[in-house]
């Protein structure tokens, strides 16, 4: 069987177009967020949402729990979905809900999102306390379970006692280097060897705030930077999260900012002047265009094996890892 295609993050306003642009671009597997900032109850409507995807394009998509899972989708020709939080607002107070949603099929939960939360400190904090308490025992049983702890939107000390703290490898399933381009979301030199020495996984992201040059960032660019993280880090623990987020309207991503915990505006990553969207680069408009990302690794010297690993075989190798129960 060829080597897969994953994409592990993705926030698109999905729809039957979206889900055939998955085939033709040959994305065997996505994570998708089913909560930024929603409650147990909003969360459980947003899977009963793709529950009905599922039964409406059977010849699309097909719901994802295992590292087999991605293999059945290649053999029927669709693309396996894999759930995944942006915030721990889902399992609420009530540490006994991360086995439920695991049940449920969440596979992945950030323990921030921005700011605090009850478990860590978010990258837009002013002081990064670490891990809370509740933290230290959600990381725990996030292991017990088979749930990765995702550290995209967390300051550094919370990511560094996360990978500390873990007894299974964790996943920045949608950041860059700092040393690229220094967004406040992107991740330090410090943070990305402790991650990958530890066994973790880096999804490089495509959302234009990540990227050096923004939406002008040209595809050489972007490869390029790969090539030095592979130096840095190893090609084994490098894959793609484009956090990509096609067709959603600006209002969503002042749901994604504000959630219900702020009157004010909150712009993140962008500016004032520019609250929502910004434009994708030419080269990844939408997933048509993954077959782009594959000739541009090769481009920059990446063997063929190399580019299969950080297309999907990387992230192919920690599903089988990290989803099912700790041995």
């Amino acid at each position: 069987m060829r080597s897969p295609v994953i994409d592990n993050l993705q926030y698109v306003n999905w729809s039957e177009t979206a889900f055939r642009q998955l085939r033709l671009g040959g994305v065997d597997a996505i994570h998708v967020t089913i909560a930024y900032h929603e409650s147990f109850r909003e969360a459980v409507l947003n899977v009963s949402q793709w529950n009905r995807w599922f039964e409406q394009y059977p010849d699309l998509i097909v719901r994802g729990t295992s590292a087999a899972c991605v293999r059945h989708a290649m053999e029927t020709g669709r693309t396996a979905v894999f759930f995944g939080f942006q915030n721990p607002s889902p399992i609420e107070d009530d540490i006994g809900l991360i086995e439920v949603w695991h049940q449920l099929g969440v596979r992945f939960m950030q323990l921030t999102y921005n700011n605090q939360s009850l478990l860590a400190t978010g990258c837009y904090e002013d002081d990064d306390s670490g891990l809370t308490r509740f933290g230290k025992q959600a990381v725990e049983e996030m292991n017990r379970v088979g749930m990765v702890v995702d550290m995209s939107h967390s300051g550094d000390r919370s990511t560094l006692e996360a990978i500390e703290h873990s007894r299974r490898p964790i996943a920045i399933t949608h950041a860059n280097p700092k040393w690229w381009h220094n967004a406040l979301r992107n991740k330090s030199d410090d943070v990305l060897k402790a991650l990958t020495g530890s066994g973790g996984m880096l999804g490089f992201s495509m959302y234009p705030h990540h990227l050096k040059d923004g939406p002008n960032c040209t595809l050489v660019s972007f490869c390029e930077m790969i090539a030095e993280a592979a130096t840095r880090y190893g090609v084994q623990n490098l894959g793609i999260g484009s956090d990509l987020c096609q067709d959603q309207p600006d209002s969503v991503v002042t749901w994604m900012r504000n959630g219900r915990w702020s009157k004010q505006m909150d712009y993140g990553e962008g500016s004032a002047d520019h609250a929502g969207f910004p434009p994708q680069p030419d080269w990844f408009a939408d997933n048509r265009d993954m077959p782009n990302l594959t000739e541009g690794l090769r481009k920059v010297g990446f063997s063929e094996l190399e580019v299969e690993g950080i297309m999907g075989a990387n992230w192919l190798r920690f599903y089988e890892a990290s989803f099912g129960p700790e041995a």
